[in-house]
């Protein structure tokens, strides 16, 4: 007999699969989609309450998003907007908390540690919505780094200012500045010592399996070895997971196998897929389980309580990212001079894309029912709004971005900067073949036969000749692909012609695979190329 988890989660994954097609079909984000679909299935009558587990999310789903993001992710790019990153993802965080810690005791009346406990549930910008939206476009690189970077690292500083302000309404302690800058700074100091560790001892036992399938079970296994151990001795273990997946990121290339490269943008692809699209949609089915805790009667009151933490996380936002980018700018002469101020059209796109996700409502739900003898002061108020700051961030500004982005006209720069990666990438294409030309030269007779020499320095002449003809196609602004195109049709004949003499019996069915294999792996290259090439079209 099949449990009911089991169904559930089921009709959950094929609910997700069409929403996929039903927001392709509208040109609405998957992302939003799916928070708005599951927020219409849940008052659906009859529809069972579908409750997301806190610890579900934290323990299970948030990791494996979390490294992957960080293997994706440039080590140098990374390093190189460490400062404004930080100020985002530790400056930004402190800054929202308190301030919301504040509209909610002055102008809502809430108990000032109660203010902190929803201040820290609903300033950290999410790790996967915004990227989800802006990587749609083409912003510049500096811009989605940012966004990146602080959308790695913020859920950290949250969640720790979370277990310090829920200990203090639930245990009474009084806060103190001294000993909770001590506790963070040693927190992040042991993540990031246990990131590198696993990191490096992730990266060894892949090194000593030297066989695919199993390097993939411990890619698989790395970000929760990275990220349970940080949690259980008091910490966030996101910082840990950020850490191992940027060390893998950087160092990965030298000791990862080609084969387990390519099955692992496969795998981790499916697999982030699967949990992006479970998470926006229980996001959505939470709004009956919010609604369930309330008294609407006072939706006068709700609704104010909504509106003014929505104005103010938004509004601090904005005065935060503003200040943070050109007042130290204003002030170090030296810094101006080494990092000059951006644009202020990117100024403003990363104040607007302050989306927050699931671990703001992951963490709303995991706030004790009780503190103490008594209930948990507000809790069904703070749960509505974390929800209606998701709601107002995710679809509000997630609707606007591209008419945002369209308004100040920040695409051009980021088209005219993927036109000049893309040149930068095929030149140092060309220079891979030419040293691989110049090592057949050294090899000609000494291990083949003139004939196969012959017809591989051809073959490379023909992909040198190719993308030589892809930078000029460029220059002149063509970005058709019509040379993909043409491929991609030479691989469809030569897949009938393969079906056809299978089908008379002429070759087996292990011929017919593998040679279908290789011409799948051909496919995917043809194409990976042609969207890569297409960059700045988008």
């Amino acid at each position: 007999m099949l449990l009911p988890e089991l169904p559930l989660t089921f009709g959950l994954v094929a609910v997700t699969a069409f929403a996929a097609l039903g927001a392709r079909r509208s040109h609405i984000p998957y992302s939003i989609f799916l928070v708005l679909l599951g927020l219409g299935i849940g008052f659906l009558p009859g529809v069972p309450r579908i409750e997301l587990r806190p610890d579900l999310v934290l323990s299970l789903l948030l990791p494996p998003l979390l490294y992957r993001a960080g293997v994706q992710m440039s080590w140098r790019g990374f390093r190189d907007n460490l400062r404004p990153i930080l100020l985002l993802a530790v400056g930004a965080v402190i800054f929202t908390a308190v301030a919301v810690a504040c509209v909610s005791h002055y102008l809502l009346g809430l108990p000032l540690a109660v203010g902190f406990v929803l201040g820290a549930v609903v300033s950290p910008p999410d790790a996967v919505a915004p990227m989800a939206i802006a990587r749609r476009f083409a912003l510049p690189q500096r811009v989605l780094t940012i966004l990146e970077g602080e959308g790695l690292v913020n859920d950290a500083t949250a969640l720790i200012l979370f277990s310090f302000a829920v200990a203090a309404v639930t245990l009474g302690r009084t806060f103190s500045l001294p000993t909770a800058t001590g506790e963070f700074l040693l927190i992040v100091a042991g993540e990031i010592c246990w990131g590198l560790a696993i990191g490096w001892g992730g990266l060894a036992l892949r090194r000593w399996a030297t066989e695919p399938r199993v390097e993939m079970v411990f890619s698989l296994l790395t970000p929760f070895a990275a990220f349970w151990v940080p949690e259980s001795l008091g910490g966030s273990g996101v910082l840990a997971t950020v850490v191992a997946g940027l060390y893998v990121s950087w160092n990965g290339p030298r000791f990862i196998s080609p084969a387990t490269r390519l099955q692992g943008f496969f795998v981790w692809d499916l697999v982030v897929y699967l949990i992006e699209g479970l998470v926006f949609l229980m996001t959505g089915l939470q709004a009956r389980i919010v609604a369930d805790t309330l008294n609407l009667a006072e939706w006068k009151n709700l609704a104010l309580a909504c509106a003014a933490v929505c104005a103010a996380i938004i509004a601090v936002r904005f005065v935060w990212v503003f200040l943070a980018t050109y007042l130290p700018r204003l002030l170090l002469p030296g810094l101006a001079r080494k990092d000059p101020a951006p644009p202020w059209q990117a100024t403003f796109v990363i104040a607007f894309t302050g989306i927050r996700g699931v671990v703001s409502l992951a963490a709303a739900l995991s706030i004790p029912v009780m503190a103490g003898d008594a209930l948990f002061p507000d809790r069904g108020l703070l749960l509505l709004i974390t929800f209606s700051v998701i709601l107002v961030t995710l679809v509000g500004q997630g609707f606007t971005l591209p008419w945002v982005i369209g308004m100040l006209g920040i695409a051009e720069h980021g088209k005219r900067e993927a036109d000049g990666d893309k040149r930068r990438e095929i030149t140092a294409r060309l220079a891979s073949i030419d040293a691989a030309l110049a090592r057949l030269d050294t090899l000609e007779g000494a291990v083949a036969a003139p004939e196969t020499l012959a017809a591989i320095r051809r073959r490379n002449q023909d992909r040198r000749a190719y993308f030589v003809a892809a930078c000029q196609d460029l220059a002149a602004g063509d970005v058709s692909n019509a040379s993909a195109m043409l491929q991609l049709q030479f691989l469809e004949a030569e897949r009938t012609s393969i079906a056809e003499l299978f089908r008379r019996g002429e070759i087996s069915d292990e011929a017919r695979r593998r040679i279908e294999r290789e011409l799948d792996l051909e496919d995917s290259r043809i194409r990976h190329a042609a969207e890569s090439g297409a960059a700045r079209a988008l």
